[in-house]
C-alpha cells in the first residue's frame, strides 16, 4: 500500500508523491509563545509527529520544520501584563513548550525557525510584493492587495462575502479593500520594532510563516500542516503572499489539517473555565496516556477532550504495558511495526484503526504460549509503539511512575520486604494488612515466580 493523505487544497484523499523521489519537506505552524501550551496546541504536534515518524519509516529523507512565533501582539500584551521583557517571556514559554511536548513523546523538528530571526527576509518579501503590485503602503502600514490575486480564497473555498464577514478581518479606513491584510505595522517607541523602508515597525503574523518556510524548504515544498482553524485566514494568506512574490509558483503541494478540539463538549475558553494546559494535564495523567487520547480520534475529525477519555486512555496504556510486562523474559524478535498498523497509518493516518491493531497484538501476546510467537509479537508491539510514539518506557517504569499519596518508592520496597518477612514467619494476617494498606494508597502487589512486583493504580 502507498501513503495517501487528505489534501485540503483539492478536498480529497490523494496518493502522496513527493516533489523529489525519496525526499520530503514538511512545514507545520508552531506556537505563538506568550503562555503555556494548551491541549489544542498539542494536538497538531502529536499528529504531525506521527506523520514524521511514518515518513521516516517509509524511507523518506524528511526535513521537518516547525516554527516559533516570538513576535506578535499577544506576546507584547502578555509581557506588559506580566511585567517582564518580551525576551524573558518568549524564552520561558518556549522552554515550557519544549518540555511539555517532550512529555508527550513528540520528537523535535529538524529545523525550528523563530520569527525574529527572519525579519530581513520578511522586509525583502514585502518589498517584492509592493514592486509586483500585490501590496501597498498606507499610514505606516503595508497591506496585501487581495483583489490583485485572482485565486485568493481557493484553499479555504470561501467567497468574497465569507472572507469579509465574521472572518477575523480587521476593519481599517486605510484599506483599499476590506479583505486586504497587514504585512507590516508601525511600532510606537514603547513597542518592539525594526527599521524598514516603511518606518520602524513589526511584521504581520501571516508573512512570518511564508518567509520561514521559504528559508528552510525553498519556494515550493511538499507538505504544509496545521490546525483546521488556520485554513482561513492564516494559510490562505500564506498562499497569497508566497505565490504572488514568486510569480505564481506553487507554495505547498499537500495541505494537511487536523480537526477542532473541544473540552467536555464546549469550545475551550478561559471564560468557560475549561481551558486546559498540557502542564496541568500532565499532573493528572502520564504523557503517553494524553498522547493516546489524542490519537484515539481520526486527526481530521473533531476531538472532545474529557476526563472519561483520559481515564480510558490510561487504562488502555496499562493494558499495553501489561502485555509487554508479561513478555519481559522474552527477547524481542525483529522490532518492526505490524503490517496492519503500517497499513492503517498509510491510509491518511488512521490512528484509531492503528490502535485497534495494537490492542489486538497485545491480546495475542497475552494468549501466546510458544517462545517464537511471543518474540514476534513483542517485536511488533515495540515497533508499532515506536511508530505511534507509544510504549517508550520499560513496563516497570510505567507502572511505578507518578504519585500515590505520600508514599514513595523506597517506602513501598521496604513494606514489600516487611510483607515477605511476615509471610516467612507465617504471620499471614500482617502480610494481608500490608497488602491492603498499599492498595489503599494506590499500589497493587503482584506475586509471581520471580518474586513480588508492584505498580501504581
Amino acid at each position: 500500500m502507498t501513503l495517501s493523505l487528505y489534501n485540503t487544497a483539492v478536498r480529497e484523499k490523494q496518493e502522496f508523491v513527493p516533489m523529489e523521489p525519496g525526499k520530503v519537506g514538511m512545514y507545520v505552524c508552531g506556537p505563538t509563545v506568550y503562555d503555556l501550551a494548551h491541549i489544542g496546541n498539542a494536538r497538531p504536534v502529536v499528529i504531525f509527529d506521527v506523520l514524521a515518524r511514518l515518513l521516516r519509516y517509509l524511507g523518506y529523507d524528511l526535513t521537518y520544520v516547525r516554527n516559533i512565533t516570538d513576535v506578535e501582539d499577544k506576546i507584547i500584551t502578555a509581557a506588559a501584563e506580566n511585567g517582564e521583557s518580551i525576551d524573558e517571556l518568549t524564552r520561558r514559554t518556549t522552554q515550557a513548550y519544549h518540555d511539555d511536548m517532550v512529555a508527550l513523546n513528540a520528537e523535535p523538528p529538524d529545523i525550528e525557525p523563530r520569527a525574529t530571526e527572519h525579519i530581513d527576509g520578511m522586509i525583502e518579501m514585502i518589498g517584492t510584493l509592493i514592486e509586483k503590485g500585490h501590496a501597498y503602503e498606507a499610514e505606516g502600514h503595508v497591506l496585501f492587495n487581495v483583489p490583485s490575486m485572482e485565486k485568493y480564497g481557493k484553499l479555504s473555498g470561501r467567497n468574497r462575502d465569507d472572507m469579509i464577514a465574521g472572518a477575523r478581518v480587521e476593519v481599517a479606513p486605510y484599506k483599499k479593500d476590506p479583505a486586504d491584510f497587514v504585512l507590516w505595522k508601525p511600532s510606537t517607541p514603547d513597542i518592539v520594532g525594526w527599521d524598514s523602508p516603511w518606518g520602524r515597525g513589526r511584521p504581520g503574523w501571516h508573512i512570518e510563516c511564508s518567509v520561514m518556510a521559504k528559508a528552510a524548504l525553498g519556494i515550493t515544498f511538499d507538505i504544509h500542516g496545521g490546525g483546521r482553524d488556520l485554513i482561513f485566514p492564516h494559510h490562505e494568506n500564506e498562499v497569497a503572499q508566497s505565490c504572488c512574490a514568486h510569480d505564481g509558483a506553487e507554495f505547498a503541494k499537500y495541505w494537511v489539517h487536523n480537526g477542532f478540539l473541544t473540552v467536555e463538549g464546549d469550545k475551550m475558553s478561559k471564560s468557560l473555565g475549561n481551558f486546559r494546559t498540557v502542564r496541568e494535564l500532565l499532573e493528572e495523567a502520564p504523557g503517553e496516556a494524553l498522547r493516546l487520547n489524542m490519537l484515539s480520534a481520526h486527526y481530521r475529525q473533531p476531538l472532545d477532550w474529557n476526563a472519561e477519555g483520559v481515564t480510558r486512555s490510561k487504562t488502555n496504556m496499562d493494558r499495553l504495558y501489561t502485555a509487554l510486562q508479561n513478555l519481559q523474559d522474552i527477547d524481542a524478535g525483529t522490532v518492526e511495526p505490524a503490517p496492519e498498523v503500517v497499513a492503517a497509518l498509510e491510509d491518511d493516518l488512521n490512528t484509531p484503526q492503528a490502535l485497534t491493531a495494537l490492542y489486538t497484538l497485545a491480546s495475542e501476546a497475552n494468549k501466546a504460549s510458544e517462545p517464537v510467537e511471543k518474540a514476534r509479537l513483542k517485536g511488533q508491539l515495540l515497533g508499532s509503539g515506536q511508530l505511534l510514539g507509544l510504549l517508550m518506557l520499560d513496563p516497570a517504569d510505567w507502572f511505578q511512575a507518578g504519585e500515590a499519596g505520600d508514599i514513595g518508592e523506597e517506602e513501598i520496597e521496604q513494606l514489600i520486604k516487611d510483607r515477605i518477612d511476615a509471610k516467612t514467619a507465617k504471620d499471614f494476617a500482617k502480610a494481608d494488612v500490608i497488602r491492603a494498606d498499599l492498595a489503599e494508597k494506590g499500589v497493587t502487589l503482584e506475586d509471581g515466580p520471580g518474586g513480588t512486583t508492584w505498580k501504581r493504580t
